[in-house]
């Protein structure tokens, strides 16, 4: 049987020669494969159709990566019958013949983790280290999900009744739909498409427009583990057509779902709405993003909160839902903390992250830093700027570059304070006491993640009972979710708290039958 779950942790270290060297050459690699052409796949038949999207490098615009194929909208109803015609033989298997292609696909993923590293650098601009621990969390989801699969298929325990056989088993739901994100294109698709798939599920994975490419390498090294054709499709296009095509199509089964607060409400809606033909209420597996705080109290190491904020605020340009946008800190450590905060920022290198030392790369394309740079316009008239803002630093001509903006004295209900930004924002915001900055951390509509930092065992004790977010991380920062160490999923508008990475988790994708026999 399986050997026991262990993270793919510790990180690489490119500080050591090994590591460096084999980011270049991967680098180098990828890098020399950028003409290349991805098509759809549906039922194991590559399909490449005439419309195509180019991939620029969001860091550097003159260089194409490549081009997607995009789906016209009647291949939505194609792919879901493709999907539909391959479940009755993926279902039938057995949750361990099901699990070991998911085991395989990891062990390829393991031995080629720098490539795809390599790959999220350039298309999703992402820092070596963050690119690493994202293909690191896919190998995570794809070995912790094959053996929960088989521990799910268990019969579940029920009262003994005399006479009588029962048992509870866990079923597939049927065809799926897995529309992924941008900021963490392999690990979450990795996961999400796992999930539903090694629980007897087939879908039709829709990737996010901008990182399409590693979503079809993700794609070909499915293939490459044999998974059999129309369990998997990959079906890349617009999400205003093709997306909406899934959601509302009467022969899907479920919907699971990470993104923007917008769309995931669409989503909601949408397939609350029974279609003709349809014989089921939709699931939606949702996750929506966050408006994340870190409350401090007064009597801690601010040098050693300080760290822990810029990394939570501004790792990947700070588009992580996950990302710290508010600093909610006691009046009596506010302002020296402010300035270690400062100092630290100042020392992030922002460039090109194919480039060995950067932090910091390039926003993810033109509308995400229009968005953010509104935003930086709006927050001049909520606060007082202490770095960054729409002056040179956030301005360049070859990438999509913003560099971290930090705003003092912020209202708990200014707009920079209450609305995701996606970017490298840094809102603060003074407390009077412990209880005030609890209360200003719980007034957003979101409730993903947050943190807390004190050394007063009732204030953390307080903070767990109060403090109203799906993941809570005392006396550390407020991202990096390791699978199964802390599953994670958000209360109120950041989505379904589905708990991805956590042992509940592939109860969404299946449903229970009891039966019972009288003898």
């Amino acid at each position: 049987m399986f050997t026991p779950f262990q993270n793919e942790y510790p990180y690489a270290n490119f500080s050591e020669d090994r590591p460096k060297r084999k980011m270049e050459e991967a680098l180098n690699l990828v890098s020399g494969q950028s003409g290349r052409v991805c098509p759809l796949v549906i039922g194991g038949r590559r399909i490449e159709t005439v419309e195509q999207r180019e991939i620029k490098n969001p860091a550097r615009w003159s260089q194409i990566l490549g081009s997607v194929c995009q789906a016209p909208l009647e291949m939505a109803d194609v792919a879901v019958k493709a999907a539909s015609a391959a479940f009755p033989s993926w279902s039938a298997l057995s949750a361990t013949e099901r699990a070991r292609y998911f085991v395989a696909a990891a062990a390829i993923l393991r031995r080629r983790i720098y490539e795809f590293s390599a790959a999220m650098v350039l298309e999703a601009s992402k820092s070596w280290i963050e690119a690493y621990a994202d293909a690191a969390e896919a190998i995570d989801f794809l070995e912790f999900y094959a053996r929960e699969a088989v521990r799910w298929q268990q019969p579940g325990a029920t009262t003994p009744f005399a006479g009588e056989e029962n048992e509870v088993l866990q079923l597939p739901l049927g065809v799926g739909v897995i529309i992924a994100p941008w900021n963490f294109p392999l690990a979450i698709l990795a996961g999400m498409t796992a999930a539903a798939a090694v629980t007897g599920n087939t879908v039709v994975m829709k990737p996010a427009e901008q990182t399409s490419i590693i979503a079809s390498r993700f794609m070909d090294l499915l293939e490459l583990a044999g998974l059999p054709a129309g369990v998997v499709n990959y079906l890349p296009g617009p999400g205003e057509s093709v997306g909406a095509a899934l959601v509302e199509h009467p022969g899907v089964r479920f919907i699971s779902f990470t993104g923007s607060r917008d769309v995931g409400v669409q989503i909601h809606a949408k397939a609350a709405v029974v279609q003709p033909g349809q014989k089921w209420l939709k699931r939606t597996v949702l996750e929506m993003g966050g408006k994340d705080a870190i409350i401090v109290d007064q009597g801690v190491n601010l040098d050693v909160v300080a760290a822990e904020v810029v990394a939570s605020a501004f790792g990947f340009q700070g588009q992580k839902c996950s990302a710290c946008s508010r600093l909610i800190a006691h009046t009596a450590v506010y302002d020296e903390l402010l300035i270690k905060i400062v100092e630290r920022t100042r020392k992030l290198v922002v460039g090109d992250p194919a480039q060995f030392g950067v932090h910091m790369g390039a926003v993810i394309d033109r509308e995400a830093y229009t968005k953010i740079l509104n935003y930086v316009s709006i927050g001049q008239q909520e606060g007082r700027i202490l770095m960054g803002g729409a002056d040179r630093e956030t301005q360049d001509q070859t990438g999509w570059y913003v560099h971290p903006v930090i705003f003092a004295d912020v209202a708990p209900d200014a707009r920079i304070a209450c609305e995701e930004i996606f970017g490298p924002v840094l809102s603060c915001i003074r407390a009077d006491s412990w209880d005030h900055a609890i209360e200003i951390a719980n007034g957003t509509d979101y409730g993903l993640t947050g943190a807390a930092f004190s050394y007063n065992r009732a204030h953390l004790e307080q903070a767990r009972r109060e403090f109203h977010v799906g993941n809570l991380y005392l006396n550390r920062k407020c991202t990096g979710a390791l699978v199964d160490v802390q599953p994670f999923g958000g209360f109120n508008m950041s989505g379904t708290d589905s708990k991805a990475g956590g042992r509940e988790y592939l109860g969404h994708f299946l449903q229970a039958k009891s039966i019972s026999e009288r003898w």
